[in-house]
């Protein structure tokens, strides 16, 4: 992982259903991510659920971000 590169974390499966319960969505609701991407952590499948965190840099505020492999 390069040090610009944000921290993604697969998410376990009580995660994503305290997840998609607090936003009453499906995982087709969320945004998609490649599985082939280089920043996915190396133990991904297709359909898990990707956790972006993102630092601004300007707030120092933590920004978190979903996706699901496809």
């Amino acid at each position: 992982m390069h040090i610009l590169q944000p921290k993604h974390t697969k998410m376990n499966e009580k995660e994503v259903n305290e997840l998609l319960a607090k936003f009453n969505i499906s995982k087709a609701q969320l945004p998609r991510i490649f599985l082939t991407d280089p920043a996915l952590p190396s133990n991904c499948q297709i359909d898990d659920i990707i956790k972006i965190e993102r630092e601004d840099p300007e707030t120092n505020k933590i920004n978190i971000y979903f996706r699901v492999t496809v």
